[in-house]
């Protein structure tokens, strides 16, 4: 009880530099003034990679009604997405998650913070599916991801080097990623994909280690 309270004496007073982030993030608009902003169609190709639950699909469903990719590796929330879209068939969901190459992983279970970086006990065997592959199966060449949704607790660094190792990256009109503190040098690997970024997008929010939007400089 003790802990718990100097926990929240020690976030009021003494924030760190991300909670100060998460703060202003709030203060400006949050989720709602940020996450669903985007000029969308209902032809508008979205990708959501982390899934969890299905409510950001959900929320930016009801606003574009366009087809959205759902990517969910853990079976139990992937199964939830499935009851919960199973009558919407613009909403596909895929049990697999997407990254620099194919494999099988282990990830740790710990809610909407389940990653293959978590030390939780409850462990799960999961696919990873090489997003290259997966795009040019899946997707026509001359076909573009109008927005492409990345929560994926650390697995965004391999997938964001991969699409621009491939150059798959120009064909995404709208990346919006939420960078994880996962690994020591998680803030030199972020700083490093934002500057191979800026050579074809541009941020249009940034909140470090929040949400940040890359939109693609010939997108006016």
């Amino acid at each position: 009880m003790f802990s718990r309270k100097a926990s929240k004496l020690r976030r009021k007073y003494f924030p760190t530099p991300q909670e100060l982030m998460v703060r202003k993030w709030h203060a400006d608009g949050g989720d709602y003034a940020f996450r669903f902003n985007y000029d969308l169609s209902d032809q508008s190709i979205v990708l959501d990679l982390g899934g969890y639950e299905g409510q950001w699909a959900s929320d930016l469903f009801a606003r574009y009604q366009c087809p959205i990719f759902i990517f969910e590796p853990v079976a139990a929330f992937a199964n939830r997405i499935r009851d919960r879209f199973a009558k919407n068939k613009t909403i596909q969901v895929h049990q697999y998650g997407l990254g620099d190459v194919s494999r099988s992983e282990e990830i740790s279970i710990a809610g909407d913070g389940s990653s293959v970086f978590g030390k939780s006990r409850n462990k799960e065997t999961i696919e990873i599916i090489d997003i290259s592959e997966w795009i040019e199966s899946n997707l026509r060449t001359d076909q573009s991801i109008d927005l492409m949704k990345i929560n994926v607790e650390g697995g965004e660094y391999e997938l964001l080097d991969r699409l621009i190792e491939t150059h798959l990256v120009d064909r995404i009109k709208n990346i919006q990623v939420q960078f994880h503190q996962v690994l020591p040098d998680s803030a030199a690997r972020m700083e490093r994909i934002q500057s191979q970024l800026m050579k074809t997008h541009t941020p249009t929010y940034q909140y470090t280690f929040v949400w940040e939007n890359w939109k693609h400089k010939n997108i006016h």
